[in-house]
């Protein structure tokens, strides 16, 4: 798998291949003419083999000006062996954090948060005063240099047993402000949900209302969005039809599939939306037409800072490996036939979901998978299979 291993940190939690803001080394992006055409046979074969054991089921949805395709495999419950549904509801994880970076764009550009400022001057209190200030932009583009914290989903046994635990905001960020900076704000990147715990926050400060409230208000109630939902963190549900999520857990040799469909959405603002494949497909097309931002901050989502990237749990593939590949809200992906593609990948456990498009929409892709893995990254053959599909059919057969 070498050259579609080029695709590893498309899976689950973690970020595309790298693309820097100002990259001479990149390939220049390819026009919608060169876009390759969509090929049903290998997009059915990216998601043929399922229900297997680190993947229960999937669904993607191709569209586009380019080319349109949608197809299912695998099943949405396991005992029942009903088939999985195209029009399926799944938890989004890390893409919740589109939804916020848009309601502080809006805030940003009705004049209500100026995104230069220091968090310290919004949110008194919430950071130590031995913290150096972080300003707004730096935590949606995750320059803040803030330390992630302790608390979360574990190992796949500790998740089964505590998957309706549930932490407040607050007190997930304080866990996080026990441990020290990991470098000062603005030099270098690293991907860190303690960032949009924070921008949910501020975005309540600043409006007097709840994330929920102006989620529903600003985003899902303009674009239609009827399977959209911001649950309260006690509230496991999935609503609507959806396909089942597993975790696996070995125990004595023996592996057994826990059905964790129901669980916490504690991760809120960082994670913690449900949607489905017209929904995403329709935010994304809505972002990219300057439908919710206005041009004067909707730049910010398609403007990398340049700087390195620390660590390599993301931005570590590419030419530009080594430098930062998130804006605010999104990422960016420079894949090797030169195409470029902007969105997010998410996932909690029992799912993982992806939103890419090209930024004139000639081709949108939205998935998600139902990995048994807990966030393991072991469906990552299956996303690689689907985004070189998908943008880059040279990439299969190279293997």
């Amino acid at each position: 798998m070498a050259a579609i291993g080029a695709f590893l940190a498309l899976t689950g939690a973690l970020v595309p291949a790298v693309a820097s803001a100002s990259a001479p080394a990149s390939p220049a992006p390819r026009s919608a003419a060169e876009l390759p055409p969509l090929d049903p046979a290998l997009m059915r074969a990216a998601i043929s083999g399922l229900p297997s054991a680190t993947v229960t089921g999937a669904l993607v949805n191709v569209t586009g000006s380019a080319g349109q395709w949608s197809g299912t495999s695998g099943v949405r419950d396991v005992v029942t062996r009903r088939t999985v549904q195209a029009d399926g509801n799944f938890r989004i994880g890390s893409t919740s954090k589109i939804f916020t970076a848009v309601v502080l764009l809006q805030l940003a550009a009705e004049g209500k948060v100026d995104l230069g400022r220091s968090v310290r001057h919004y949110l008194p209190g919430l950071l130590p005063a031995a913290y150096p200030a972080i300003t707004v932009r730096q935590l949606l583009n995750h320059t803040s240099g803030l330390p992630g914290g302790d608390l979360g989903d574990g190992d796949a046994q500790w998740f089964v047993e505590h998957r309706f635990d549930s932490w407040t905001p607050r007190r997930i960020v304080a866990d996080a402000v026990t441990h020290p900076m990991e470098f000062a704000p603005g030099t270098a990147q690293r991907y860190n949900g303690t960032n949009y715990y924070v921008a949910g926050l501020l975005i309540e400060r600043l409006t007097g209302r709840s994330y929920a409230h102006e989620v529903r208000q600003r985003i899902i109630r303009p674009l239609n969005l009827r399977d959209t939902y911001v649950l309260d963190r006690h509230d496991p549900r999935l609503p609507g039809p959806h396909a089942h999520g597993y975790v696996a857990v070995t125990k004595d040799g023996t592996t057994t599939l826990h059905d964790v469909s129901r669980q916490s959405p504690y991760p809120w603002a960082e994670g913690g939306l449900i949607s489905n494949s017209a929904d995403l497909r329709t935010l994304i097309t809505a972002i990219f037409r300057g439908r919710l931002v206005p041009a004067s901050d909707l730049n910010e989502m398609f403007t990398v800072p340049d700087v390195p990237y620390v660590g390599k749990d993301n931005c570590n593939i590419g030419p530009d490996a080594g430098r930062a590949c998130f804006s605010a809200g999104l990422s960016k992906s420079t894949l090797p036939n030169g195409l470029s593609g902007w969105g997010k990948t998410g996932a909690r456990p029992g799912y993982t979901t992806g939103v890419f498009a090209t930024r004139d929409l000639s081709r949108v892709l939205v998935y998600s998978l139902n990995a048994t893995g807990n966030k393991d990254g072991s469906e990552s053959p299956y996303v690689q299979r689907i985004v070189a599909a998908t943008f880059d059919p040279d990439l299969l057969s190279e293997n």
